[in-house]
């Protein structure tokens, strides 16, 4: 195991929730406690990426976000990494091809919004993403309606499980997903960097 990288044992439940985190936010941490209750994951690692292809600003510096992302953090079971730095990916598929590698036998789940899935498609081999693990989608303000309607949503429609069936996510063979509702907080990176 390289240095810096979370420990995990075989056969645990473990959420994978990417993105800026610029800044993280009350509503990163309601997404991620929903997630663990409605998945039944053992732990979730917030991978605080070093940029986002899709956005045209770059994001604050590295230490900050994850400094600030830890203050924000009281549960140990939530672990913020600079994984994709540590390995050197960029692209949400080589990251979870490199954490397979590294970790055997884990059961990881791929987190997003349900704003994420809107835009899926354009992501770089979404479709092999949605081949390696499994998408636990978390309805976010404003895209729960368009996200059930996306090219992805359409494309990976087989695959979908119904609601009830959420506590099941980990231990499916990919592809599978499920869309998951939640209490709306409206509050976001985006927003809480315009009013610094």
């Amino acid at each position: 195991m390289r240095a810096g990288l979370p420990l995990a044992a075989r056969g645990m439940r473990i959420g994978l929730l990417g993105g800026s985190f610029d800044p993280a936010h009350e509503g990163h941490v309601a997404i991620t406690e929903a997630a663990m209750r409605q998945f039944r994951l053992d732990r979730v690692w917030w991978l605080v990426s070093p940029g986002n292809p899709l956005k045209a600003r770059g994001p604050a510096p590295m230490a900050q976000r994850l400094a600030q992302a830890r203050r924000l953090l009281t549960d140990p079971r939530i672990v913020v990494t600079d994984i994709e730095q540590r390995l050197g990916t960029r692209m949400t598929a080589d990251t979870l091809a490199a954490l397979r590698r590294l970790y055997p036998g884990v059961r990881f789940v791929w987190l997003m919004g349900s704003d994420n899935l809107v835009q899926f498609h354009r992501w770089d081999r979404w479709k092999r993403i949605a081949a390696t693990v499994p998408i636990g989608v978390l309805a976010r303000p404003g895209s729960r309606t368009a996200a059930r309607h996306t090219k992805a949503a359409q494309v990976m429609a087989r695959a979908r499980l119904p609601l009830s069936q959420a506590g099941t996510l980990a231990g499916r063979k990919p592809p599978a997903w499920v869309l998951v509702n939640l209490p709306m907080s409206r509050q976001s990176s985006t927003a809480l960097r315009a009013g610094r």
